[in-house]
């Protein structure tokens, strides 16, 4: 997984390249990738309105909502064996297939 950075040190990177600094300069001088920096500079700008896609709101509106999708699954699939016994099954039964040679 990568590291994950504070927000207090990308409002720092950001706020470098504001005052002129280039990406790589600012990524050299702190330790990170250039990557790194130029995925947090489309961030902000998605962020400002300034480029499509999802703002840092949205991202973690949908990280939430499929954090719950998933317990919720995991939930459901917990609760159908003990269902399938109350129901008086177990396991489903298969049904029985018969090969040619059987004489059947």
């Amino acid at each position: 997984m990568p590291r994950s950075y504070p927000p207090e040190f990308r409002r720092k990177v950001l706020d470098l390249l504001a005052a002129g600094r280039s990406v790589t300069e600012v990524a050299e001088d702190l330790g990170i990738s250039g990557a790194c920096v130029y995925n947090w500079r489309k961030q902000d700008r998605i962020d400002r309105g300034d480029l499509p896609g999802l703002s840092t709101a949205e991202r973690a509106e949908l990280a939430a909502a499929r954090r719950r999708i998933n317990a919720l699954e995991a939930e459901l699939a917990a609760e159908r064996p003990s269902q399938a016994a109350a129901e008086g099954g177990g396991a489903p039964k298969r049904p029985v297939r018969h090969h040619q040679g059987d004489g059947v």
